[in-house]
């Protein structure tokens, strides 16, 4: 694992291994009592998806305090494994933390490519889990469940794709289009569920009376949309609606651009999470939107640690000197969520505590209230999202958030403006 950043080695593995420092005592089964809670932490911080590992060492230092003082008079160790943003690696990384290293619960977020494979192995392996940053479709559908199926050991914080969907269309509704869509989706987990014909895009934008072009499923990493581009100037597609790596939307973004492609919105999920993804593009990049899963106008607060969306997002700023992001708010969501059903479980070392206490969950976090008790989707705590657009201003990109149609306590700051 490659530790970088304002922190270092030295205070990454103090704070992951917090309670490597708790005091030992002679007697034997003191000792035992005094081992720590152990929580396997899988995360992409390297490859395509790092972006949603960047903020993994902040965060782990700013959770010190709560990890040492743990749960039940036992501290709480962050076993981090990396990703790498490959599938395969994440689902071998929660194998072997559930047989090896010998983990009482996983934690996962970073896209479907990162949680299906690791809630997949830690179903077979009879370990609690715990996700985010993920659509429940993959999460459920992907896994061969249902909402009223669900699944044992694993479950999932997060927004849906009718939750994407009913963003993108009331982003739309405010500007003059000819409603015709044209969809941009990868052969990977998040582009199949959001292409989908039963649950995906294609149903719900034919219910809301547009017309769309599906261009077909790219190959992960390609680099020519020549193709796709050239399907979407024929049909006369006004609007963009895609989820794509950073790698992916430079090359279309740019091929756009030169075959004079110029859709009036381009909403664009995944990639648009990181403003470092806009200021790559420049100039052009101004007026992208996207969906918004956490944002420093979130009007909610930690139950854990006390913060607020908005301290927490001045606070990453000040300390690391970067820009706010998304991932910042999920992963420290998915941190308060793990501490805190830790500290309500009766005995950590028996999977079924953890599970009882995962049901009986009603958390305040920077993302809002999450609890699995009163959800219509076995395993699945929904949480909000809205949608946004990108501006530049002074030569910095901010994205304002332009529509709630399903989370009406996040404000509004204006409406969305046409790109052309």
């Amino acid at each position: 694992m490659n530790i970088r950043g304002p922190y270092g080695r030295r205070a990454f593995l103090t704070t992951a291994g917090a309670a490597l420092a708790a005091p030992a005592f002679l007697n034997g089964r003191v000792l035992a009592d005094q081992k720590p809670i152990r929580v396997g932490f899988i995360t992409p911080q390297t490859g395509p998806l790092a972006f949603f590992g960047e903020p993994d060492e902040f965060l782990l230092t700013r959770f010190k305090p709560v990890l040492e003082k743990g749960a039940g008079g036992r501290s709480i160790e962050i076993v981090v494994r990396d990703s790498q943003s490959n599938p395969n690696r994440a689902s071998e990384l929660a194998n072997q933390l559930a047989l090896k290293d010998e983990v009482q619960l996983i934690v996962t977020a970073g896209g479907p490519d990162t949680v299906v494979p690791v809630a997949d192995q830690a179903e077979a392996n009879g370990i609690p889990m715990i996700g985010t940053a993920c659509p429940w479709q993959p999460f459920v559908f992907g896994r061969n469940s249902s909402p009223e199926k669900g699944f044992d050991w694993t479950y999932l914080f997060a927004f849906g794709l009718e939750d994407v969907i009913a963003a993108y269309l009331g982003l739309w509704s405010t500007i003059e289009t000819n409603r015709k869509v044209g969809l941009l989706f990868a052969n990977d987990a998040d582009g199949n569920a959001w292409g989908d014909p039963k649950f995906g895009f294609p149903p719900a934008l034919t219910k809301a009376g547009y017309t769309f072009v599906d261009t077909g499923r790219y190959t992960p990493l390609a680099e020519d949309f020549t193709a796709q581009i050239s399907k979407m100037k024929a049909a006369g597609v006004d609007i963009v609606a895609a989820t794509m790596i950073p790698p992916e939307f430079f090359a279309f973004w740019s091929q756009a651009k030169q075959q004079r492609f110029h859709p009036k919105p381009a909403t664009i999920g995944k990639s648009l999470l990181m403003p470092t993804t806009l200021d790559a593009i420049g100039a052009p990049g101004d007026g992208l939107s996207s969906e918004v899963a956490w944002h420093p106008s979130y009007p909610s607060r930690s139950t854990t640690t006390g913060d607020t969306s908005a301290r927490l997002a001045a606070d990453w700023e000040k300390d690391t000197g970067k820009q706010w992001t998304q991932p910042v708010g999920l992963k420290h969501a998915l941190k308060d969520v793990a501490i805190d059903v830790l500290q309500r479980t009766d005995d950590p070392q028996q999977p079924d505590s953890i599970i009882k206490a995962i049901k009986a969950t009603g958390t305040d976090t920077v993302l809002g209230t999450v609890g699995w008790s009163k959800t219509e989707i076995r395993n699945v705590a929904k949480t909000p999202i809205v949608g946004g657009q990108w501006r530049m201003t002074g030569g910095k990109f901010d994205i304002a958030v332009c529509a709630n149609p399903t989370s009406a306590t996040i404000p509004v700051a204006d409406k969305l403006h046409a790109l052309v």
